[in-house]
């Protein structure tokens, strides 16, 4: 499952964003806009939240793609990190049904706009242009 939205994630910057990414396991200590998203796997039957969060400049870049809006507001760029919540873990959800392990998501969430601090299992960092975006997993059950 982990590989499946990391695989998505990369998906979505090379597809969507269409800039070069990397990755790393440094996790930013910036103020940035955190979203989550929480799936159950079918078989295993655990739950898992999968936290998003992105700087303002990489929430504005994924509103210019979008909507082409080059200075969004800031109720525009909290729905941007939803809907990006639901594209990359829809795109891994399709993923996994290819594998032994699919699960099911629910409706994504917006936390709050601060620095990351919650726990988590695994997590990497995604940037593009000097812009970040985290992917964090947590179990819940």
């Amino acid at each position: 499952m982990l590989s499946t939205i990391i695989q998505a994630t990369e998906n979505f910057c090379i597809h969507q964003i269409r800039v070069p990414h990397t990755l790393s396991d440094e996790i930013s200590k910036e103020k940035i806009l955190i979203a989550y998203i929480d799936i159950e796997m079918q078989e295993e039957n655990k739950s898992h939240r999968v936290y998003l969060g992105a700087c303002k400049n990489f929430a504005q870049k994924i509103s210019t793609v979008f909507l082409e809006e080059d200075e969004s507001d800031e109720e525009t760029l909290m729905d941007m990190m939803l809907e990006t919540a639901n594209l990359i873990v829809g795109s891994a959800k399709v993923i996994s049904e290819e594998s032994d392990n699919p699960f099911i998501i629910k409706t994504p969430h917006f936390e709050k706009i601060d620095i990351f601090d919650y726990d988590y299992d695994f997590a990497k960092l995604i940037e593009i242009n000097n812009a970040k975006m985290i992917v964090a997993i947590k179990e819940l059950s």
